[in-house]
């Protein structure tokens, strides 16, 4: 067992009680890196405690060091300790990232690895001894790591700094978030990994936007470059700059992703560059202050600006006269954003008013006083209440949901406030957090907190600490030890920006405490990776082949991913399984099965299987899909152009195989088996007729292409309007063609 004293302890020991006959022994670790070997023994004993002398009379025990084993690592301190009593292992981390194993009770040292630039904060084993897991929390790194192998089974790193933007890519299947220490990083939402990581910017990055169609992203960075990124081969394929260099703020893309614009708080002009040839197409000017923000409109008809001149303009850039219209307002704007269907755009202002504009008469039509709304807890050094402060009192942004209905607003406060758009008033109010390490989640300060010098938890109380590193002062030039005036700063908490998805069933926040998910879905859609080391290859098969488990097999296999593993479990269902496993299959590998089937139907040549399989996942998962619509659309494609395939593959062997199908239905029966026949009904015996199958593969392909086409599924090059599998809406050409019993 390991246990940590409090962090004021003189000793600062990490103890490991180990029992052994005769005797019990405890090896305690301090941060000095020094490992005692304790012994309750003998008093006058000179032997170290292996092999007590024997003697006669009274004798007096004690606990005493037996053994000392140093390991210090380039003058570094231990910050943490696990021990495997199964496997007599001990793990010891320290400050510099650098962690040791060692073997006991001989302390022998079996290796000593960097895993990090910053210090290791928690370690611990697993049940089996052969994973290890560490912690870093100034990184947010997690990592576990297998020692006999020496690799990495998973490594995950978070922002080092706050998150400043945050988008859904098209299909609501990732979010991209943008931060203040110059990386982008993509976050798969089902498992709540980061997929990959963009260091290419080298400022921090302010904004972040998709282009609607194609998986390409742009982000706005401090250090005057915009950069789009191909989220398919992940990698930065143009780089726009401005004429001077400019540290861009906000940024838009139009509807075609031909177009991109930027903004700076340095600049008053807007500029534009083309996509394609990554050339600096046009300047906007007409704002007197600073832009904010920037937004085009979804049917690619203009963008709109806002500013700190107070105004927001509508600019018409793609007319052959470029035209902008102000709509003046009280107070700098922050934030823009447009309805779904272009037609109305909201407005957040410094003096936390949220407005409501038409796009084609460019007048008010609605507006709500959201200070109440917004305010949130008191800081520290806040000499108001919480009620009368007004630094947290306005949204620094807003987004429309899906259908236009919902307006979700945040800010400098611990509040998500969604709005009703045409009464104007609030659904509900999200709290991000009520962590008491940052500043602003208390709406009453404790007054006993508040001394001669300030808030006692700004003060600096590590001069009084009696480790020597931790005493260390990190404070500016000219500031005394111990001083009163020397002064420690809490995070504040705040929500820098919100998005729906393009489901319209969840929304996202970045905020200091992380990147929050919030959804509507009852179920869980989190599917956490399993780290257990029973999840293997050979596990998988023996619960396939000896357990049966059919369903459990195949969520194993998924879990460990591997393409032949999937394959095999598989097409090692039973037919008459099918139906049962798709009914309880959980929701999270629906789309990941349904895409395997598919894909299954060009390399396997069990059709009707195949088929089997696409009809129970819809008949059981399509009251879902229809729900999701927008998470599914890609994988209900890729079966129906799946199940056409194999429709127009049928037709066509079943039209050059016409004649001759006829001419066998047609032969006459042979006389010996008439003869049988005969013998068999005169013995009033009757030979069961030959098993057939329910439904043959052609009447199957086609049932399941009619109820995939029941939801008209609509493709890049080609649409079926009437869902009766033909595109040109000719109902001669192209039917479905069976076989007549």
């Amino acid at each position: 067992m390991v246990q940590q004293k409090p962090g004021n302890s003189e000793l600062h020991l990490f103890a490991v009680a180990r029992t052994c006959s005769p005797v019990t022994q405890i090896y305690t670790v301090g941060r000095d890196a020094v490992l005692f070997r304790w012994a309750y023994v003998d008093k006058s004993d000179k032997t170290n405690g292996d092999a007590p002398e024997p003697r006669e009379g009274p004798i007096k025990l004690q606990w005493r060091i037996v053994a000392r084993h140093p390991f210090k690592q380039n003058f570094a301190r231990v910050t943490c300790a696990a021990f495997h009593a199964g496997s007599d292992l001990l793990v010891i981390g320290f400050s510099t990232g650098v962690f040791g194993l060692y073997e006991l009770p001989d302390f022998n040292q079996i290796h000593t690895l960097s895993i990090s630039r910053n210090t290791i904060d928690f370690v611990t084993v697993n049940k089996s001894g052969e994973w290890l897991a560490f912690g870093s929390s100034k990184l947010g790194q997690l990592l576990v790591w297998e020692w006999q192998s020496e690799t990495y089974v998973l490594k995950q790193q978070g922002h080092f700094d706050t998150m400043n933007a945050l988008a859904y890519t098209p299909d609501g299947q990732r979010i991209v978030t943008a931060a203040d220490d110059g990386k982008v990083k993509v976050w798969d939402v089902s498992s709540g990994f980061c997929i990959a990581t963009f260091t290419e910017h080298t400022g921090g990055v302010m904004d972040c936007a998709f282009a609607k169609k194609g998986n390409v992203l742009f982000t706005a960075s401090l250090d005057g470059s915009i950069r789009a990124w191909d989220l398919i081969r992940f990698r930065n394929f143009r780089t726009f700059v401005a004429p001077t260099r400019l540290p861009f703020s906000c940024i838009a893309v139009d509807s075609s992703g031909e177009v991109v614009c930027a903004g700076s708080l340095d600049s008053f002009e807007i500029h534009l560059w083309s996509v394609q040839t990554g050339q600096l197409l046009d300047q906007l000017a007409g704002h007197e202050g600073p832009v904010a923000s920037l937004a085009f409109a979804p049917n690619g008809g203009g963008v709109i600006s806002g500013s700190w001149d107070h105004t927001v303009r509508i600019w018409s850039i793609f007319g052959r006269t470029q035209t902008n219209e102000p709509l003046q307002l009280q107070a700098d704007v922050l934030c823009v954003a447009f309805r779904p269907d272009s037609k109305q755009i909201a407005v957040a202002t410094l003096d936390g008013q949220l407005t409501f504009w038409t796009t084609s008469e460019a007048t008010q039509v609605a507006g709500l006083d959201g200070r109440r709304d917004i305010s949130g807890g008191r800081k520290m050094t806040d000499r108001r209440t919480a009620a009368n402060v007004g630094g947290t009192k306005y949204f620094n942004t807003i987004t429309y949901s899906g259908d236009g209905t919902c307006l979700l607003a945040a800010g400098n406060s611990k509040y998500i406030c969604l709005y009703d758009v045409q009464s104007g008033v609030i659904l509900k109010k999200f709290t991000v957090s009520v962590n008491l390490r940052f500043d602003g989640t208390q709406e009453y300060l404790n007054s006993r907190d508040l001394t001669e010098a300030g808030p006692r938890g700004l003060l600096d109380a590590q001069g009084e600490l009696s480790d020597a590193n931790e005493r260390r002062d990190h404070t500016l030039p000219g500031a005394r030890r111990g001083d009163l005036s020397t002064r420690r700063t809490l995070p504040e908490i705040r929500v820098t920006s919100v998005a729906f998805a393009p489901t319209g069933q969840s929304f996202c926040g970045a905020s200091t405490e992380g990147l929050l998910i919030y959804s509507l879905d009852q179920t869980v859609q989190f599917d956490p990776f399993d780290l257990d080391i029973t999840v293997t290859p050979a596990s998988t098969l023996a619960v396939l082949q000896h357990d049966r488990d059919y369903l459990r097999a195949l969520v194993m296999a998924f879990r460990l991913n591997m393409p032949s593993l999937i394959r095999r479990v598989y097409e090692a269902i039973p037919a008459a399984s099918i139906a049962l496993v798709a009914r309880d299959l959980p929701v999270v590998y629906v789309a990941r099965l349904l895409r395997f089937t598919a894909h299954m139907t060009e390399d396997s040549p069990h059709l009707e299987f195949n088929l089997r399989w696409i009809e129970a996942l819809l008949s059981s998962h399509g009251r879902w899909m229809r729900d999701h619509r927008g998470q599914y659309d890609e994988e209900l494609r890729v079966a129906a152009r799946a199940v056409g395939r194999i429709k127009d593959e049928l037709a066509r062997l079943a039209d050059e195989n016409i004649y001759m199908l006829d001419y066998l239905l047609h032969q006459p029966v042979l006389p010996a088996r008439a003869k049988k026949e005969a013998s068999l009904g005169e013995a009033g015996h009757h030979e069961d007729p030959p098993m057939s199958l329910p439904m043959t593969t052609m009447a199957l392909a086609k049932k399941v292409f009619a109820e995939s086409a029941e939801t008209p599924l609509q493709t890049e090059e080609q649409t079926d309007g009437d869902g009766d599998g033909d595109v040109d809406g000719d109902p001669d050409e192209g039917e479905w063609m069976g076989i007549v019993d």
